[in-house]
């Protein structure tokens, strides 16, 4: 079945920086402004700077013309004209608060996502309305004062996702899970004066974030505990010492190599010597396994090398660290790259 209209415009801008796999400059860390868009009930927050991305080394050696490949395509080429839209040129950022009204229904998940850049406002709306034309009961256009909406229903519930642009300029889309969120977004993009709004502690983790790294995320443990969701894959020691995190983090970096730093914050000094202490056998047990993967998959050996020697776990306070580099080189050599 073809994608659909705007959610497919979305799905494209998120597929990039998903392809891309992440990426960031090693200038010096600098602070995160909070993001007035970020709905008050947020629990969740995270960015991801897709121009940043696709502007790489890695990016543009190894993974911008199979992007450029995939936009070539019959069917995404046709969509991409109709929305009068560039992914590689167009789209600047994803913005997305969001919060689970029940943290074991993934059905649950509310929340708000923010495309800046540049769009057809116009283009948008219109192709929007030919694919109302066509499949009525899966889309269609209300109005709401004086804002247009596009409403998709998802799936046969009765749950559905709204979209819009946020101003005049066509500098913003806004994509989110009720309607209120999105009306409340407009008001946000029409007051230049907009405060944030979200809880002072996901607020101050968020200041600790790099507004430099190619996607940064954080989030708070709701009510101090974890909920995970039931029948995962994680030793039942260690999903007890999860329920004592109070917050997480994660930074992921691009420029010549690739970086991932997942940080969690825990209750107490004791917590955190805990959970590292297990994540460190954890890490031991899967670094075991690494030969196994070079022996079906040899042509990763590089990736893998780069894996078993940076892959680490660090505890220092309250917070347990893990951390991973895989570097330009490797990874040239894995795709199969001259030098």
């Amino acid at each position: 079945m073809k994608m659909r209209l705007l959610a497919a415009m979305l799905v494209t801008a998120i597929a990039v920086p998903a392809f891309a796999a992440a990426p960031a400059p090693t200038a010096a860390a600098a602070p995160v402004g909070v993001d007035p868009f970020w709905p008050e009930k947020s629990e969740s927050v995270f960015k991801v700077n897709v121009r940043q991305i696709l502007d790489s080394d890695i990016i543009k050696k190894y993974a911008l013309g199979q992007v450029k490949q995939a936009m070539e395509g019959k069917d995404a080429a046709k969509m991409l004209q109709d929305l009068d839209i560039d992914p590689l040129k167009d789209i600047d950022s994803i913005s997305v608060g969001f919060w689970a009204e029940d943290p074991k229904d993934p059905k649950s998940t509310r929340g708000l996502m923010v495309l800046r850049g540049k769009f057809n406002g116009a283009k948008l709306f219109e192709a929007a309305e030919k694919e109302v034309a066509k499949n009525g009961d899966k889309m269609s256009i209300i109005d709401e004062g004086n804002v247009k909406l596009v409403k998709i229903n998802q799936g046969k519930s009765d749950k559905a996702f709204f979209v819009t642009i946020a101003d005049k300029k066509s500098t913003m889309i806004l994509a989110g899970t009720d309607k209120e969120l999105v009306l409340n977004g407009i008001k946000v993009a029409d007051n230049n004066d907009a405060k944030p709004v979200i809880k002072p502690e996901l607020a101050a983790l968020v200041k600790t974030m790099d507004e430099k790294a190619s996607i940064f995320g954080c989030g708070l443990a709701k009510g101090g505990d974890v909920e995970l969701p039931p029948n995962l894959p994680i030793p039942e020691k260690l999903m007890e010492q999860i329920k004592n995190m109070v917050s997480s983090s994660m930074t992921l970096r691009v420029s010549t190599d690739i970086s991932l730093e997942v940080t969690a914050h825990m209750k107490s000094k004791d917590n955190a010597e805990e959970l590292g202490s297990s994540l460190k056998d954890l890490l031991d047990q899967g670094r075991a396994m690494l030969p196994f993967i070079t022996a079906q998959m040899p042509q990763a050996k590089s990736i893998v090398a780069d894996v078993s020697k940076s892959l680490k776990s660090n505890v220092e306070d309250k917070n347990v660290s893990v951390k991973l580099k895989i570097t330009g080189d490797s990874i040239g050599k894995a795709v199969g790259a001259e030098e």
